[in-house]
């Protein structure tokens, strides 16, 4: 199903339904069709989801903070979301039951976090590096070049070393149980003032440009060695940001160009991969282990569904959706709105790596490095996940990632 197949259906039409069925029985009914979607079809999917999700007592409901997602953007990004809370819902038979709450409704990007602290919802979806405001160890990830490849983050966090590196200290210091995440890896998202220039080919060619920065640390170190010049600014005022020329470009992958509407205002798409874009789902460590044995198990399951999901459903987008490939697929919404994507040359990247990663250049990291080191028990986190991203060749493909349920070690 693309955007264009919900454009008979007006936001009052849909108001309408889930007013009358809830918000998560419309959502979740909406991504179970196909075709072309109508009014009476999405009400009576609707209707359908909604009765078979109350037709027995919750032991659990929970609230899902999605930050800006809804249906229409989550067919852009597929990070796993409304596939987890429709697998947890049916493999619980109602036990556990999940409202969804999008399109910043309850919180942002920037705040899902400690809203789930909080206790105000009792998990959320969001990006690890915005996150890390809230919860600093989410810098972990955010080592510059420390994956290769979208198949060396999914390898990780698939891998049953992830629960030592990442997980435990992320519960034991934020209380928050990491359950899965889409992956892809951050590059230079140009603005309109670079849509008649030649073709970025090395990060060289945007030394002195000025670009937005997410909640992480360590993303801005790697920028600031790059001479990229890092500005903070929040996920939502970024578009305006970019369209009013505020900035030169911003620090962010494909997926999230395309579902957050940039692309209009965005006119290369530097492949810089520099360090992680991971948009995961996470859920308050008390909420988990107020639950059963059982459906502590069937979280587990959803999540690793979920993150299978992501894994494969988000390199298809990328390619059919996005137009994140060369060459670039006809009707996609880079080509639509004329983004031309930068994939920089092995030589290229070795370039811009050379110039910021811990491997090259240790001293501005060590600081950084070290407190992440006692976070997690005095191990080298860097040096851990690096070597695990290389465990696996350089050139396999996503696809080729074997799904392990890390949780069983």
């Amino acid at each position: 199903m693309t955007k264009r197949d919900l454009t008979g259906i007006s936001r009052r039409d849909f108001l309408r339904i889930t007013q009358r069925f809830g918000i998560s029985s419309t959502v979740l009914a909406l991504g179970g069709l196909t075709g072309a979607v109508t009014l009476p079809r999405l009400a009576k999917a609707a209707e359908s989801a909604y009765e078979k999700r109350f037709s027995s007592e919750a032991r659990h409901t929970l609230r899902f903070g999605a930050a800006g997602f809804n249906l229409r953007n989550l067919l852009i990004e597929r990070n796993g979301i409304l596939e987890f809370v429709r697998d947890i819902e049916e493999r619980t038979d109602g036990e556990i039951r999940v409202e969804f709450i999008g399109d910043n409704q309850i919180c942002g990007q920037l705040d899902c976090v400690t809203r789930t602290q909080e206790g105000i919802v009792d998990m959320f979806s969001a990006s690890t590096q915005n996150s890390a405001g809230g919860a600093p160890y989410f810098n972990v990830l955010d080592f510059a070049f420390m994956f290769p490849t979208r198949a060396s983050q999914y390898y990780f966090f698939y891998h049953p070393a992830s629960n030592a590196i990442l997980r435990e200290p992320l519960e034991r210091m934020h209380g928050l149980k990491f359950l899965f995440t889409h992956c892809e890896l951050r590059g230079i998202m140009l603005g309109n003032a670079w849509r008649d220039r030649p073709l970025v080919t090395s990060v060289t060619d945007l030394a002195g440009t000025s670009n937005r920065v997410t909640g992480t640390q360590l993303g801005r170190i790697a920028m600031e060695l790059m001479q990229l010049n890092p500005r903070p600014i929040a996920w939502e005022e970024t578009l305006d940001g970019l369209r009013q020329g505020l900035i030169d470009g911003a620090e962010t992958w494909a997926s999230a160009v395309a579902y957050a509407n940039m692309s209009p205002v965005v006119s290369q798409c530097v492949d810089l991969g520099f360090f992680c874009g991971t948009e995961h789902t996470a859920m308050s460590a008390e909420t988990f282990n107020g639950m059963s044995d059982e459906l502590q198990e069937a979280v587990m399951e959803s999540a690793y569904l979920a993150q299978i999901s992501a894994q494969f459903a988000n390199e298809a987008a990328l390619v059919n959706t996005v137009g994140f490939s060369d060459p670039q697929m006809p009707g996609t919404i880079f080509a639509e709105h004329g983004v031309r994507n930068a994939f920089l040359s092995p030589e290229a990247r070795r370039e811009a790596e050379e110039m910021c990663s811990p491997e090259f250049v240790p001293g501005p990291w060590e600081q950084w490095r070290e407190r992440i080191n006692n976070w997690a028990g005095g191990m080298d986190t860097y040096t851990e996940v690096y070597n695990i991203a290389r465990e696996i060749p350089a050139d396999m493909l996503v696809e080729n990632v074997e799904p392990r349920r890390w949780w069983r070690g």
